[in-house]
């Protein structure tokens, strides 16, 4: 966490673009389907381990992991980082309502910090040019995202030269706890692996099918991986997916 902290302190001290994706299990399947999404992911500077699942994944294939950085975590301390240093964030994503109740939430924990610009998500792809000027001229420091997969890649694929901000960050559904419209679970369940499965709970009719279908498919995709290499096999390339994506993905 520090590490990943110090280099977004670095790049919006330098003004040199830095973009940071979080890895979980179901971005990691769908990165397998998804062209425009593996390439986000591997054309990211930086690379932050968020689930569990990818843990448990590189280190039963012997990947030295110490430990992972979760998305809603690194937000939470790089607003503490904006609060004490100045950089202003812009918030993109969420309902109306869902964004300013996290950027009350955020002004209640740090009163010194300024908002470059809080934008919804709800813009259509011709207003997208509108929204790309609104926070180039905001000046911000720190881009937060909080569009879902893949809208959020391909909003960057197309616009992330032009935006002017030196820290990028998808942040998910991060802006839904940050406002209280959902919990995250307990620090016990997270140790144990099972956010998913609070999710599952908060939300069964909406979460169920995408857990079930991308805790599947990893748990194909890894023993696959442990078998190849307990045969003394290179891991396979996805010939769907860029070069560098397959070296990525295994």
């Amino acid at each position: 966490m520090a590490d990943t902290v110090e280099l977004a302190r670095r790049a919006m001290h330098s003004q040199q673009r830095l973009q940071h994706v979080a890895l979980n299990v179901a971005k990691f399947v769908n990165m397998r389907f998804d062209s425009v999404l593996a390439a986000d992911v591997a054309n990211s500077d930086v690379i932050s381990i968020d689930g569990m699942g990818i843990v448990w994944g590189a280190r039963a294939l012997g990947l030295p992991v110490e430990t992972r950085v979760t998305g809603i975590d690194l937000l939470t301390e790089l607003l503490a980082l904006c609060a004490k240093e100045g950089f202003k964030p812009y918030f993109l994503g969420a309902t109306p309502g869902v964004l300013q109740q996290a950027a009350q939430h955020v002004r209640g924990n740090h009163p010194s910090i300024t908002f470059a610009g809080l934008r919804d998500g709800y813009f259509t792809r011709e207003q997208e040019a509108d929204v790309v000027r609104e926070i180039r001229t905001s000046r911000a420091d720190c881009l937060f995202i909080g569009m879902p997969t893949p809208r959020k890649e391909h909003f960057l694929a197309s616009y992330r030269d032009v935006l002017g901000v030196p820290f990028i960050m998808g942040v998910g559904g991060s802006f839904d706890i940050l406002a209280g419209s959902v919990r995250r679970a307990p620090v016990c369940i997270q140790h144990l692996g099972l956010e998913w499965l609070y999710r599952v709970y908060q939300e069964p009719g909406r979460m169920w099918w995408r857990y079930a279908r991308t805790n599947t498919l990893f748990a194909g995709v890894l023993a696959r991986a442990i078998v190849r290499q307990s045969l003394g096999m290179a891991p396979r390339a996805n010939s769907s997916l860029p070069r560098e994506t397959s070296r990525i993905g295994g």
